[in-house]
């Protein structure tokens, strides 16, 4: 990681999250304001968001042209994106009762070259784990892999992880098109799972379907999101990788898509049409099975979807996630509390324990 001085030299900018000129103007114990507390049958509860992301305008501006239209166009939000300093980024926490946010930055760089790739990429983890040595108990971070790069991408989980508040790496719901339960990425798992780092899935849309997500309602995030991630998890388990890298740790943004809504599904589709599956690949146990060993955020938005998505995957799965900025959801402590079908230990475990488990935080 670059000294302190040459990133001020820099002079970068930390966009979404905080400018990071102004995290270092300050010490930590200035910035924060004022917390909400979380507290459920009399006890403090840590809460822990996995699911919240940011944008570095250098490594940006490395995409020259191609940079332009990443941020979100959702309204109000580009500017949180591109304006926001620390302080803003702590209240904004704060006044959704998140302690901790793990941030990540969806992957933009798929379609670069090696060398822009690997620059973005280690720009990106820098400042990622700059903010996260100066504000240790409030940011954790997913690194950035060129995953379009398999054996690039091995060596930089391997150096990230060395990096202060790195959990582990976002990656995409696809590469380019291809599955990463493909052979040629089977290193990089195999990384991840001896390291005990975690992959957080992040969809993106599927671009290769864009002409069909043309027309009213966001349907490139509402379906595409969702469904991509699906596709990525069954991936994993009919491909077999989830046997292979039994302890590897896997985290689905939204709730894991639309598979927990539908999963018993799985479970027969071999026997019905076996002709469309492999033969060679004979699973440990049944495929539904396999979401237990997963883990998911809550942005499920109802008590019920949150209800029925713990029925099926476990709560002990299940993390807390906003995909702050953009504003799904702005009270997803209330949401976890007002489930009825959740015990209070069960609140405490999604809002912060299972996060505290998964990513090996202090309690």
């Amino acid at each position: 990681m670059p000294s302190r001085r040459g990133l001020l030299g820099a002079g970068l900018a930390f966009c979404s999250c905080c400018l990071l000129d102004r995290a270092r103007a300050q010490p930590a114990h200035q910035q924060a304001p004022a917390r909400r507390p979380v507290s459920i049958g009399g006890q403090r509860v840590k809460t822990v968001d996995v699911h919240s992301h940011c944008i570095f305008q250098d490594a940006l501006s490395l995409m020259g042209a191609a940079g332009q239209n990443i941020v979100p166009p959702t309204k109000g939000v580009a500017e949180h994106f591109l304006a926001n300093g620390v302080d803003d980024r702590l209240r904004s926490m704060d006044d959704m009762g998140v302690d901790m946010e793990i941030l990540s930055i969806n992957p933009f760089w798929y379609r670069t070259d090696r060398d822009t790739g690997s620059r973005i990429v280690a720009l990106q983890n820098d400042h990622l784990a700059e903010l996260c040595a100066a504000n240790p108990d409030r940011f954790g971070a997913f690194a950035s892999l060129t995953m379009q790069f398999p054996d690039l991408a091995v060596k930089q989980l391997e150096d990230a992880m060395r990096k202060p508040g790195i959990r582990g790496a976002a990656i995409g719901g696809s590469v380019l098109g291809e599955s990463f339960a493909e052979p040629r990425f089977r290193p990089l798992l195999a990384k991840a799972e001896e390291l005990g780092a975690v992959l957080f899935i992040h969809p993106q849309a599927l671009p290769e379907m864009a002409p069909r997500f043309v027309g009213n309602g966001w349907i490139a995030n509402t379906v595409g999101n969702p469904l991509e991630t699906t596709i990525a998890l069954e991936h994993l388990i009919f491909e077999g990788a989830l046997d292979r890298f039994p302890k590897l740790k896997i985290l689905a943004a939204h709730g894991g898509g639309f598979l927990p809504s539908y999963a018993p599904r799985i479970d027969v589709s071999c026997s019905v049409s076996p002709q469309n599956c492999n033969p060679g690949i004979v699973l440990k146990k049944k495929p539904t099975e396999y979401l237990n060993q997963m883990f998911y955020d809550a942005l499920v938005f109802t008590p019920e979807a949150l209800r029925h998505l713990a029925a099926q995957v476990g709560t002990s799965q299940i993390v807390l996630g906003t995909d702050f900025p953009i504003p799904w959801e702005l009270h997803p402590v209330d949401l976890v509390l007002a489930t009825p079908s959740l015990s209070d230990p069960e609140r405490v475990a999604i809002l912060g324990g299972n996060a505290a488990r998964l990513f090996g935080l202090p309690a």
